[in-house]
């Protein structure tokens, strides 16, 4: 069974998933850029017909990407640990699981923001987003 937050329990990790979601921003960006790297070098060969070129280039860009690529699965993986859902890398969006009225919901929070101030249904997404209030607070629990 998932892990169900407080709204006290998902803000203390606000600092953490923080810092490990801004890392898996950086290698993300880190791997879309090796894997430029190699389509360029890619479509040079096929242009050029396989001439010589500079293997050591294209292998040094494979091993960033996979490196990259590890290094990014391992970051989302620690945020998947601690019970968050990364719902979206682009924009560092995360929602933590939690009960409303017996219903799960998600608080949710991106990154950037000063701390979690909004909710949304499991199905609504990130625009159904409303603003945490004195009844959600009273209503909501985790686990």
């Amino acid at each position: 069974m998932a892990r169900r937050f407080t709204l006290a329990e998902a803000q203390s990790l606000i600092p953490e998933v923080s810092r490990l979601l801004r890392d898996a921003v950086s290698l993300k960006g880190a791997y879309q850029e090796a894997e430029q790297a190699i389509q360029t070098w890619t479509q040079r060969i096929t242009m050029m017909g396989g001439v010589m070129v500079d293997r050591n280039q294209t292998i040094d860009a494979r091993k960033r990407r996979d490196t990259s690529a590890a290094s990014l699965r391992s970051a989302i993986e620690q945020v998947q640990a601690l019970g968050c859902v990364v719902k979206d890398l682009d924009i560092g969006l995360i929602d933590f699981p939690t009960l409303y009225r017996g219903e799960e919901v998600y608080l949710c929070w991106k990154l950037g923001e000063s701390g979690i101030q909004f909710w949304h249904g499991v199905h609504e997404g990130f625009r159904g987003r409303k603003a945490i209030d004195a009844e959600f607070l009273a209503q909501h629990r985790g686990e």
